[in-house]
């Protein structure tokens, strides 16, 4: 075993389908002097015999770490696609690995060469990695007009990406399949998404979506309509939850506790704010949490994490919230949890419909402070022949920072 002494052990290497003869030189000496190389297996079939011993990294990708790790000390390579840290593997060995232990040799992501085949800006090309992501996860970016580079498992995914983006309403966007860029075996194929694509697409494959079609786009702003969420009528509708998620405002990377979940539009609304943010929702009803969870998969915030049981008690040991929203469920005893539990600079937005609540609300307001506002909303409908203001139970809704 060679000492390294404090200097790095692993190198990553972005590799591409040209193989050795797509790499620098720097890339090549590191090859050359690797004690042992790693590499999926279509990586290693473009490997040229070198000194180093050759290992097939396993399926799935998690269970090469612990074999990575076990040759701690000696030189190491590992074979990776190509910009590690652009949806790539380079962003999970870091998490095991320090960043004195390994260097890095990018070559060009899948991204740029896709976008690069078909005359695409990529910083007006929003890119998707969904080679390990549910393919819902698209659903957000579908507006027309719009450009997408998504990074697929498998041949097989392009049908099954092609028949979701029909499922919504976009069948005529036209869809550009990208295989095996910068190798010998590159091919670019050219369908709508509503229909049958070849049976023979290559690995690794990507897809370019120009979208089209009348599917109804998500919004941009909070408030969604109420029919983008399955209900059984226990919902925070669609004005109320405008002004519930600006008074929550969400930042990046933020995570929220949604007590009552109900159908979760809440938390799916937080999610939406931003890719990295996180979202738990309590909800006592298994039937609700189940329709939440479903909301979320359909609306591409499948990663919503729904907890099944009654506040306060259900809260202990779950990690700290950025925000709470209390849309159900609300009690003395909860308050007192949140107030004793929660650490400062938490904001806590509560609404409250029963007189009941109500009270309870601007008790905490007269102790707690924050802003307390009465939230009254009116729909024009028939009044026999003509029409009059039909007003909705009014929202008492207390926003505090802890």
């Amino acid at each position: 075993m060679v000492n390294l002494g404090n200097a790095h052990w692993l190198t990553i290497i972005g590799w591409g389908e040209r193989g050795i003869s797509g790499v620098t030189p720097a890339t090549l000496n590191a090859l050359e002097q690797a004690d042992i190389i790693f590499g999926a297996r279509r990586h290693l079939k473009v490997l040229p015999r070198l000194k180093a011993d050759v290992r097939e990294w396993p399926v799935p990708f998690a269970e090469g770490i612990p074999l990575l790790l076990a040759e701690r000390g000696r030189r190491v390579a590992v074979l990776v696609s190509g910009d590690p840290f652009w949806f790539g593997a380079g962003t999970v060995l870091a998490r095991h690995i320090a960043a004195s232990e390994w260097v890095v040799h990018p070559g060009p992501s899948t991204f740029s060469l896709a976008a690069s085949r078909l005359a695409w800006g990529l910083e007006s090309t929003y890119c998707l990695g969904l080679h390990a992501a549910p393919l819902t996860r698209i659903r957000p970016f579908l507006q027309p007009g719009q450009r997408l580079l998504v990074l697929l498992r498998d041949g097989d995914a392009v049908a099954e990406l092609g028949a979701q983006v029909t499922q919504w309403g976009f069948g005529p966007s036209i869809m550009h399949i990208l295989e095996a860029l910068d190798g010998p075996g590159e091919r670019l194929r050219n369908i709508k998404a509503n229909k049958v694509p070849p049976g023979d697409v290559q690995h690794p494959v990507a897809v370019g979506i120009e979208v089209a079609g009348e599917g109804p786009p998500l919004p941009r702003t909070a408030g969604l309509p109420d029919d983008f969420f399955e209900h059984d009528g226990q919902r925070t509708k669609q004005p109320v939850r405008a002004l519930t998620l600006s008074a929550l405002a969400p930042g990046a990377g933020e995570r929220l506790w949604d007590i009552g979940a109900g159908s979760g539009a809440i938390s799916i609304e937080w999610l939406l704010a931003h890719p990295d943010n996180q979202a738990i929702g309590f909800e006592a009803s298994a039937e609700r949490g189940s329709r939440a969870a479903r909301n979320a998969r359909s609306l591409g915030v499948d990663w919503l994490e729904i907890v099944e049981g009654r506040a306060p008690e259900v809260l202990a040991g779950q990690p700290s919230p950025d925000a709470v929203f209390i849309g159900g469920g609300l009690s003395q005893a909860l308050l007192e949890t949140l107030w004793e539990y929660l650490p400062e600079g938490v904001r806590i937005v509560a609404n409250a419909v029963t007189l009941e609540s109500e009270s309870l609300l601007m008790q905490w307001h007269q102790t707690r402070g924050g802003e307390l506002h009465r939230l009254a909303f009116s729909s024009a409908g028939a009044l026999g022949p003509r029409r009059g203001w039909k007003a909705q139970y009014p929202i008492i809704q207390w926003r505090v920072t802890r």
